[in-house]
């Protein structure tokens, strides 16, 4: 398992759509700009079927150093959740249990 990055998305969409790099960029930046304003806005983003991005508060609380089990205050914090949508999770599902067969499938190595 890799790591994808953006310039890899958009090189894939510039491939499959003939649109101009420059435009391709452009239009995934600006979504991406866009799921970053609403999540700042304190909005929650809905994307049917693909999932749900929303933030998620954590209260300030006490925790302890395991190693010095000195007590610290932890700050409240604001992240973002995502919840996976629907067809997403199908389609990671159906992705594994394919793996699966064919990992099944395959002869065992026979010994020399």
């Amino acid at each position: 398992m890799g790591t994808v990055t953006k310039k890899d998305i958009i090189d894939r969409i510039v491939q499959r759509t003939s649109e101009p790099r420059a435009v391709v960029k452009k239009a995934v930046q600006e979504f991406l700009d866009q799921v970053i304003m609403e999540l700042k806005r304190g909005n929650r983003l809905e994307f049917r079927d693909f999932g749900v991005f929303e933030l998620k508060r954590r209260a300030a609380r006490v925790a302890q150093n395991p190693k010095t089990l000195e007590r610290v205050s932890v700050p409240p914090k604001v992240t973002v959740k995502f919840k996976v949508g629907r067809l997403m999770r199908e389609s990671l599902e159906l992705g594994d249990q394919q793996k699966a067969k064919a990992a099944a499938a395959k002869p065992a190595p026979a010994d020399a």
